[in-house]
């Protein structure tokens, strides 16, 4: 027989339920209607967009998959990051950072086996992400600074500073494009499914998210994480938690994931560095964070889910003559129909709760 507390549970987990298919039904009405008011056929859009995202094995894997690395591995670092109350809005630059320095060491080793440069390749990158997070992270701890406004500039010092090098000490050796020389094949990628452009780096992001849901749901570690994240304070009167440690420690692993990313992006898709490599993935990561619930293996499929937006934003404007940045415009809703549903849960609990009732649902 069902306590009360459990019948409102199941209440609450339904009226969630039901808020969140509501909100993703008008998300739907609303993109229809942006299409039909923009002069272009919603059918024939959404059409393109699905069969450019998972139309055939090759767009799935060689597409969707591929894009989907650096946006799962950028969410991880934020949703990290983000769990210990750290505001870490620089994996852009931590990106770059670490496509910058991942190209460099490709290059300089790139005569070396594969199975020593690669790993030097992933290892550098992610280094020069932790070193790009390390002045905002001590400037916070030493000085108190927020780490919001110095993580953004740090992202501009970074993009600029790609744009340094490949106009100069990285420039492609004959001096004419804003890039690198392509990367040796040693320093690549392997394939992880022959015949596909899908790499190895989205099995290493996949065991990323796995391993970061493990540490934080299983490890002493991970509850001290968690700990300071849901309230520093409570953390420190414990005297068991050190916070400055936790936050340095954190915010390190979080740029060497974002870094990590950099490195994938080179070593796995483009084989150089140009100015513009990143369509703004840095930041994209804080909404595919967000939209998972900060959960590790939440970020991995919302990543799929955003790769698939982007792969399919390709062939809507081959194929119904859309811009792609109309997509932005569709994962924009995705955005609010979700913090709606989250939203409207809270008000479930509250309106139960302020009803004297037994609420025990976890809210997030």
């Amino acid at each position: 027989m069902l306590t009360p507390g459990t019948r409102v549970n199941r209440l609450l987990r339904f009226g969630g339920l039901g808020v969140a298919l509501a909100a993703l039904l008008i998300t739907g009405v609303v993109a229809v209607g942006a299409l039909v008011a923009g002069g272009y056929d919603p059918g024939v859009a959404l059409g393109a967009l699905v069969r450019g995202a998972v139309g055939s094995p090759e767009q799935f894997f060689s597409v969707t998959l591929v894009r989907s690395v650096p946006l799962i591995l950028t969410g991880l670092a934020v949703a990290l990051a983000f769990r210990a109350g750290v505001w870490n809005i620089g994996a852009e630059g931590q990106l770059y950072a670490g496509a910058m320095a991942g190209v460099w060491i490709g290059l300089a080793a790139g005569d070396l086996p594969g199975w020593i440069v690669v790993p030097l390749v992933l290892v550098v990158a992610s280094t020069a992400g932790a070193v790009w997070a390390l002045v905002p992270t001590l400037m916070r701890l030493r000085l108190g600074v927020g780490e919001v406004i110095t993580t953004i500039l740090m992202n501009f010092v970074a993009i600029h500073l790609v744009g340094y090098m490949v106009h100069g000490p990285l420039q492609e050796s004959r001096g004419v494009f804003p890039q690198t020389d392509a990367l040796a094949a040693a320093a690549r990628l392997p394939a992880l499914i022959p015949g596909t452009r899908l790499h190895v780096g989205f099995a290493v992001a996949v065991l990323l998210g796995v391993a970061l849901w493990l540490v934080l749901r299983g490890t002493v570690f991970g509850f001290r994480l968690r700990a300071v994240g849901q309230s520093p304070a409570a953390a420190r009167i414990t005297g068991r938690i050190d916070g400055k440690r936790v936050i340095l420690v954190t915010f390190l692993a979080s740029g060497a994931l974002a870094g990590l990313a950099g490195a994938m992006e080179v070593s796995g898709r483009t084989f150089a560095l140009y100015e513009g490599l990143s369509p703004g993935w840095g930041y994209t990561a804080i909404a595919v964070a967000l939209l998972a619930g900060l959960h590790p293996m939440g970020v991995v499929a919302v990543g799929i889910m955003f790769g698939a937006l982007e792969g399919g934003a390709g062939a809507m404007q081959r194929e119904a003559g859309i811009p792609a940045a109309w997509v932005s415009g569709i994962e924009a809703l995705v955005i609010l129909a979700v913090l709606a549903a989250g939203q409207g849960r809270k008000w479930l609990v509250q309106t139960r709760l302020e009803r004297g009732r037994p609420a025990e649902a976890s809210v997030g």
